[in-house]
C-alpha cells in the first residue's frame, strides 16, 4: 500500500516545511560567511570570548576544546565542555564570537538550573530511539496494515515533535544570555553586536525549521492513520 507515501498530503504540508528548512540552512550559512568577513575591533576569538563568559558568570570548571568541522559548534553537559568548531575556536570575527557566546550560554543554562534543558535532557533517550524508528515502523505498519504498528510509530514521532518544540525556548534563550554577556562585557563594541544578533537570529530560525517539519510529518502521519480506518 503505497498510498500513504504518494498523497496531495505531502504537496501541502509537507513540500512547504522542506522549503523553508532548506531556506533556513542557506540563511544561517550566508549570514555566518558574511560576518565571518567582520573582525572584532579587539581582536577577540571565538574561544576568548567563551572563556571571559565563562568567567565572568563564575563558571570556571567548564572546558573549551576545539573540534573538526563547521558550525559543529556545541555543549556537551555530560563532559562539562564546550566545542567550537575550526571556524569558530581561533576565528576573530563578529560571527565566531557570537556563536561561541551562543555554547556558552548553554552553559549558563544547565548552571542555572534552567527547566526547558533540564526537560530537554530528560526526553532525549525516547526521542533518540523515535527519530530512527518511527519512519520505519510507519512504513511498515502501512505496508502490512498493521495499525497497532502506526500508532507506536506515531507516538514515537509524537515525541521527537515535543523534543523539538522544547528546543525553541532553550535555543532563542541561549542567544539572549549570549547577546546580554557580550554587551555586559564589553567583549563586542555596541556597532558589533547587531552583526552577532543576526547570525544567531538565522541560526535560530533552523530550529524553527526543524519544528516544523517534524509537525507537518507528524500532522500526516495522523491524517494517513485515521484515513484508513
Amino acid at each position: 500500500m503505497l498510498y500513504w507515501a504518494f498523497d496531495p498530503l505531502y504537496l501541502y504540508l509537507v513540500l512547504p516545511a522542506l522549503l523553508f528548512a532548506m531556506w533556513a540552512q542557506f540563511k544561517v550559512k550566508s549570514s555566518f560567511k558574511k560576518y565571518s568577513q567582520q573582525r572584532t575591533s579587539k581582536g577577540i576569538t571565538g574561544a576568548a570570548a567563551a572563556r571571559d563568559i565563562l568567567r565572568t558568570a563564575g563558571l570556571h570548571d567548564v572546558k573549551i576544546e576545539k573540534i573538526s568541522g563547521n558550525l559543529t559548534d556545541h555543549f556537551d553537559p555530560r563532559a562539562n565542555v564546550i566545542r567550537l568548531s575550526d571556524s569558530v575556536h581561533d576565528a576573530a570575527n563578529v560571527a565566531a564570537v557570537g556563536v561561541a557566546a551562543h555554547e556558552a550560554g548553554h552553559a549558563m543554562q544547565y548552571a542555572k538550573g534552567y527547566f526547558p534543558i533540564k526537560l530537554r535532557s530528560a526526553i532525549l533517550p525516547i526521542t533518540s530511539v523515535g527519530s530512527k524508528l518511527a519512519v520505519p515502523l510507519i512504513i511498515l505498519g502501512f505496508a502490512f496494515d498493521f495499525t497497532g504498528l502506526i500508532n507506536v510509530a506515531i507516538v514515537l514521532f509524537g515525541a521527537v515533535t515535543f523534543f523539538q518544540l522544547v528546543t525553541l525556548p532553550v535555543e532563542f534563550n541561549a542567544s539572549r544570555r549570549a547577546m546580554s554577556a557580550l554587551g555586559d562585557t564589553g567583549l563586542l563594541n555596541h556597532d558589533e553586536l547587531p552583526a552577532s544578533r543576526k547570525v544567531l537570529t538565522a541560526a535560530a530560525l533552523t530550529y524553527v525549521a526543524a519544528l516544523a517539519v517534524s509537525l507537518v510529518y507528524l500532522i500526516r502521519f495522523i491524517l494517513l492513520a485515521n484515513r484508513r480506518r
